[in-house]
């Protein structure tokens, strides 16, 4: 609990808290040392507008009081009120925790009255008194009831109280008669500290004293300092208790604010359950904080370590340079003593980066512990509205610091690694010129899975170099399999750190890797990141059992000038009265694959053809007429398989506008077959079917048609074996 110790200290006396108050800008101070830095101003520059008390001041209304802060943190140390004799100019100080304390003003004279005031009063607050928080700063001016109007921080007493009574001195036993021994138990009925000898002999553990509860000395003390708790009274109407929570004011309020106060139209919550959510955002908050913490040590060992391999390393460094230079001793004697300087500098300058860093480190650890153990004290607090003055700036310390051990604080900012290493090649009439040159072959670069993904038969690769790595890289090499397993080939050679590769297969495995190459060779692979072709983009850990199916559009780069797209290039139609030939964007080697078009328009009953074409085929006959196409053509009644020119297979049954048209390739049996309004369209319609195919269709101006694809395919059809025939339900 050592690191709480600041947290519980006065900024202005630099001693423990005693009576502390809390401030409007959270910042707590000692009451005694409140009425030290007190400050008055004239009447004329404090409007009674501005005037507040640190129970009823807003976030808008404190900003306005700022403006009129008699000090600011540009101050060069020295404050004044010109015109105003009683607050001359007088140079600030400083507590001794090294904050800022602005001077006490000068007390008006003593009234003349004949009766003196009880010992035990304060003396009272000159008029127009304004104090400054001696953290932010930030200067409030007091209303009538000066101080009083400043709430107590109760909870902060009671952890100061606490924390006091467990550093302070071991007890004595109260019956030694010549020099006390420690105690070792206290007696709760006979209110006295014992230590083994006394208790055995004056306390014996039978008869009515066997009835005694016996404690440890700390808690003993505990229970005689312990008082019932004060009752938490309104800082505006002192006899009414602290009742309610003003959820816009954000502070206990009793229940004459409510009835006549500022907070009587205010949203209002019960205080048990105000108390108990802000305890548990305080849990919250702390338990972030302390992964952060937890984390904040990791680091420290990590960089403690650094420390040993940069002595090490620099020590390995240095003989390897003497022994380089020792073999060119007659020509670089005084070109060594320069050499070895450079190392020793390039080590200190290590060591000091990573101990400053230690250093920066361990402070902040310290203050987060601090603010830690000094959280985890309040929440023990039962006092809910004592407890509510304070949570809200507690929270937000725990969140901003919280936020400083973000992004960037937890990574080394130095490598431990010498990356330098003498080249002892250049002939002798050179040495001169004789220098540290890179040498070092670049690391395995690091794929960043989060921004790979496949879409269909793409794939997209993206990587990056370690961290820390200040060897350079000329260019990468992107290698993939064949995606059955076989041997790795080069797909990319370049600068860039991203890659899509297109033309793989569907529904397949591939696995991918990447070196870094410069000047002085090829470094080594990275891991090897396996994926799997599908159905649209996922990263490689969303592939896991996503059905193969392909997502595509009719391609316009590769269709007949006449053809005519619309609705994203799903839609085509024709503004030729000949046949003219469109192929989809995406071409298929593997799986199984099926897509539908719907007739749109059908008019002078036409003949369209629907099947698959390599890259190359015709564009402007109807599909099938060439060796590169597989169709079937339809009109109104019957249709026919052609390929090659060659018409197979007449079967009855033609389409209409609003008919739907399937196309099935299975790639694994080498087949293509046809369905029109999800029936099977006559047999299978060609087999042996081998190599890479793009969806085609052929029409003219007669017919529109629409694309649909990333289908499942039809339940009748069962897929097989390949080796075997299809099985049709």
């Amino acid at each position: 609990m050592e690191e709480m110790e600041e947290e519980l200290k006065c900024p202005v006396c630099g001693s423990f808290f005693r009576e502390p108050i809390i401030l409007p800008c959270s910042h707590n101070i000692c009451l005694a040392c409140a009425r030290n830095i007190l400050v008055q101003t004239p009447d004329a520059e404090s409007p009674q507008s501005s005037r507040a008390s640190g129970s009823g001041v807003s976030d808008y209304d404190y900003l306005d009081l700022d403006k009129m802060s008699l000090y600011s943190e540009a101050d060069s140390g020295y404050g004044s009120y010109g015109g105003f004799a009683s607050a001359p100019t007088t140079p600030c100080q400083k507590s001794p925790n090294g904050v800022r304390v602005f001077p006490p003003a000068v007390p008006p004279p003593p009234p003349q009255h004949h009766l003196l005031p009880h010992p035990g009063s304060l003396l009272p607050i000159p008029r127009n008194s304004c104090i400054t928080c001696p953290q932010c700063h930030r200067s409030l001016i007091l209303d009538d009831r000066g101080l009083r109007g400043f709430p107590k921080n109760r909870v902060l007493e009671g952890v100061v109280d606490r924390y006091q009574q467990s550093k302070a001195a071991a007890l004595k036993c109260q019956l030694c008669e010549k020099s006390p021994k420690e105690a070792t138990v206290m007696c709760e009925q006979c209110d006295v500290f014992y230590c083994d000898p006394c208790r055995l002999r004056c306390h014996p553990p039978r008869g009515p004293l066997a009835k005694h509860r016996l404690v440890p000395p700390a808690q003993g003390r505990v229970s005689r300092r312990q008082s019932p708790r004060k009752t938490s009274t309104c800082t505006e109407h002192e006899l009414e208790n602290h009742s309610m929570y003003c959820v816009q004011c954000k502070m206990p309020v009793c229940y004459q604010c409510l009835e006549e106060g500022k907070h009587s139209t205010h949203e209002v919550k019960a205080l048990g359950a105000m108390w108990k959510l802000h305890k548990g955002q305080l849990s919250q908050a702390l338990n972030i904080l302390s992964d952060r913490a937890k984390e904040a040590k990791e680091f420290l060992v990590q960089l403690r370590n650094m420390v040993q391999h940069i002595q090490e390393n620099g020590v390995e460094f240095e003989a390897c340079l003497v022994a380089q230079c020792d073999a060119l001793i007659d020509a670089l004697n005084r070109r060594k003593a320069q050499l070895l300087s450079r190392v020793n500098k390039e080590h200190e300058h290590k060591l000091k980066v990573v101990r400053d860093q230690i250093a920066h480190c361990t402070v902040k650890l310290r203050q987060t512990t601090g603010l830690m153990e000094y959280c985890l004290e309040v929440i023990k607090e039962n006092d809910p509205s004592g407890f509510l003055q304070i949570s809200d700036a507690l929270i937000r310390r725990v969140h901003m610091t919280e936020s400083q051990w973000g992004k960037g604080t937890l990574t080394p900012r130095m490598t431990s690694d010498f990356d330098l290493t003498l080249d002892s090649g250049p002939l002798l009439q050179t040495i001169h010129q004789l220098d540290f040159v890179q040498m070092k072959v670049p690391a395995a670069p690091i794929l960043q899975l989060e921004e790979c993904c496949t879409q269909n038969n793409s794939a997209t690769l993206s990587w990056k170099q370690p961290p820390l790595s200040n060897v350079q890289v000329d260019g990468y090499i992107l290698e993939l399999d064949d995606g059955n397993g076989g041997q790795f080939r080069e797909v990319y050679v370049g600068k860039e750190t991203m890659c899509t590769v297109d033309g793989l297969h569907f529904n397949s495995t591939y696995k991918s890797r990447v070196k870094a190459f410069n000047t002085s060779g090829v470094g080594q692979y990275s891991k090897t990141l396996v994926m799997q072709t599908s159905e649209t983009g996922y990263t490689p850990c969303e592939l896991k059992n996503l059905a193969p199916v392909a997502w595509f559009t009719f391609d316009p780069s590769s269709a007949h000038p006449d053809i005519i797209f619309s609705n994203d290039n799903l839609t085509a139609t024709c503004n030729s009265y000949d046949d003219r030939v469109v192929l989809g964007n995406t071409g298929f080697s593997r799986g199984i694959h099926y897509w539908e078009l719907s007739v749109d328009r059908y008019d002078n009953h036409p003949d369209p053809a629907f099947g698959v074409a390599r890259v190359d085929a015709l564009k402007d006959v109807m599909l099938g007429k060439d060796d590169k196409a597989w169709a079937m053509y339809v009109d109104n009644n019957r249709s026919w398989f052609m390929h090659n020119n060659s018409h197979t297979n007449r079967t009855d049954g033609g389409i209409s506008k609003g008919a739907t048209v399937g196309v099935l390739l299975d790639l694994t049996r080498g087949t293509l077959m046809f369905l029109v309004n999800d029936e099977q369209q006559g047999p299978v319609a060609f087999e042996g079917m081998e190599g890479l195919f793009f969806p085609a269709i052929s029409l003219n101006r007669n017919v529109q048609v629409t694309l649909h694809t990333g289908l499942p395919i039809p339940e009748f059809y069962t897929p097989g074996d390949p080796q075997h025939p299809s099985s049709l339900c």
